[in-house]
């Protein structure tokens, strides 16, 4: 996780102290000291994605990062991901296909057609509420039809 450190110049006892501070802050502590084959496939994600965040990359590009993972832990790294970008302010771009999912942690979805030649068929402010949870936001009228509102746009863009 360090060797982009060092391509930044930062000398071997900061890349040492940001290569195991990333880590704990998105995952619980020791995740940094031990290998892939011992960590479950969500402590996995949160570990890639500890190693973007290292980088302070600009934007950070996620390509359906939380497809794999069980409802609950797509949740918990739905809202970690919301937490990161807010204490972090990193521009995040998030692909999926899971219509909540991109209403719950976007403040911006952009639908765009499929196949070659895409064109944008809707792009909609997410206006929710910045500290959400989830319970409570999905089952808030707002959530709902900002739902539908992407669902439609989604529908009408495939041609269903």
């Amino acid at each position: 996780m360090s060797l982009p450190l060092r391509r930044r110049g930062l000398r071997r006892t900061e890349r040492r102290a940001e290569a195991v501070r990333m880590p704990e802050r998105v995952g619980p502590a020791g995740t940094a000291r031990r290998h892939p084959w011992q960590l479950s496939g969500g402590m996995r994600q949160r570990v890639a994605l500890a190693r973007a965040l290292v980088c302070r990359p600009a934007p950070l590009l996620l390509d359906e990062p939380f497809g794999p993972l069980d409802p609950q832990t797509r949740e918990d790294l739905e809202d970690l991901l919301r937490e990161v970008h807010r204490a972090e302010g990193t521009t995040t771009v998030l692909v999926t296909h899971d219509i909540d999912e991109s209403v719950y942690v976007g403040d911006r979805v952009v639908v765009l057609s499929p196949g070659p030649g895409a064109h944008v068929v809707l792009d909609l402010t997410v206006e929710l509420p910045a500290d959400r949870g989830q319970i409570g936001t999905r089952g808030s009228q707002a959530f709902v039809a900002l739902r539908a509102k992407v669902g439609h746009a989604v529908r009408a863009g495939t041609g269903h």
